[in-house]
């Protein structure tokens, strides 16, 4: 009976951090989706410098969840930590209603990933503290599924304000502050913490090697190898209008990609609750080989662009339902927070590789020969993650 409850307990907390999710990704998404055209027309911008700005800014996020997963872990006072990261991030991203160079832009986007940064990991740690070990997968897609219903709603409210009520992009960043409010009261009164023992520095230093095992390393590296090819979304909206897809119908695009993340979320941590994590990591990785793949294509048609956009939207929901998923296997409960932010920490400086060598391909030898990189890179990772299983069974 009193595990029944704990488990009652546990997800009601998944579903509120769920709805927290939920309305910061209507803000952040209603943001994003207009976002990569609005850079390009900004002075001193190009393919290349959008590139070097989702790099950078990326980077400098997954980066710092490294610090703010050490914190939460040595404190144990993750919702605090995570309140405080939602709360930069909403009074951010208003401001690149301002922005009138893409310096402005780049300080403005790294502002928004620094708070996506102190609250990531803690918030993740918090989930994993949340669900049962059996069913971590599952919880984490029902997160996920949550998360992207509002990354979903975001990119159609930007369109729906732009096409019948006139709204300018400046006033889509504006707007969004109104969801991310909602974000943070949802957080502050309905999401619940298990205070555990702070760990104390000088106690986590000597505790790092219950982390850095062989067998995470080993994930790590391959983890890794992927990410210096996976691209950002922007590059499949900025692929959508080189198609002909036009500007105020980009955000359904971005809501496309979402709906497939969505549909693919809680089945994915389903399937991989069963078969294994790591095998169905094959499977994500194998899908974004396939967007790789038709982003590398002559297709002009419009309809071919919302057909990348579900593809690459089906690998997002399987590559970070499972990757999020697999952490708290490799650590023990007081250090996930710690392992979350070693995770996020090299998947954020393969990301600054990754955005900033797309930019450039994109830019000097076209995106055929900047998407071939991308599928080149996932057909090693495949082949890792193989190598991996096979070594560890």
């Amino acid at each position: 009976m009193k595990d029944m409850k704990r488990l009652g307990e546990g997800l009601k907390n998944v579903i509120a951090l769920g709805f927290v999710s939920f309305f910061t990704d209507i803000s952040s998404e209603m943001c994003f989706s207009v976002l990569p055209a609005f850079i390009l027309r900004l002075p001193g911008a190009s393919m290349s410098v959008l590139g070097l700005i989702e790099g950078v800014a990326e980077a400098i996020s997954y980066s710092m969840r490294a610090v703010s997963g050490i914190f939460s872990d040595a404190f144990r006072r993750r919702k605090v930590i995570a309140i405080v990261g939602y709360a930069i991030s909403n009074a951010v991203k208003p401001l690149f209603a301002a922005a009138q160079t893409a310096v402005d832009a780049l300080i403005i986007r790294v502002g928004d990933r620094v708070g996506k940064a102190v609250r990531t990991s803690p918030r993740d740690a918090l989930l994993s503290e949340s669900a049962p070990e059996k069913r971590i997968g599952t919880y984490f897609g029902l997160h996920r599924t949550l998360d992207q219903m509002g990354a979903i709603l975001g990119p159609i409210l930007a369109s729906v304000l732009m096409l019948f009520l006139g709204f300018t992009v400046q006033q889509i960043f504006l707007f969004s502050f109104l969801p991310g409010l909602a974000a943070l009261l949802v957080l502050f009164v309905l999401v619940q913490e298990r205070v555990g023992k702070p760990v104390g520095r000088k106690r986590m230093l000597t505790r790092m090697g219950d982390i850095l095992t062989r067998r995470f390393l080993m994930l790590l590296l391959v983890v890794g190898v992927f990410s210096i090819g996976a691209f950002d979304f922007s590059f499949v909206l900025l692929r959508a209008r080189d198609i002909g897809v036009a500007d105020a119908l980009i955000p359904f695009v971005y809501a496309v990609i979402n709906v497939s993340h969505t549909l693919v979320a809680i089945p994915a941590g389903y399937l991989s609750d069963r078969i294994g994590k790591e095998a169905a990591l094959v499977l994500g990785y194998g899908t974004f080989l396939a967007s790789a793949l038709l982003l590398s294509g002559t297709f002009e048609t419009p309809f071919y662009a919302f057909l990348i956009a579900f593809v690459y939207g089906a690998y997002v929901g399987i590559v970070e339902t499972i990757q999020r998923a697999l952490v708290p296997t490799y650590a023990p409960n007081e250090l996930r927070g710690t392992a979350y932010g070693i995770y996020y920490l090299t998947v954020g400086l393969s990301f600054l590789v990754s955005n900033t060598t797309i930019g450039y391909l994109w830019q000097t030898f076209g995106p055929s020969f900047a998407f071939t990189y991308s599928a080149v890179t996932s057909v090693a990772a495949i082949t890792g993650i193989a190598i991996f299983i096979k070594a560890t069974s």
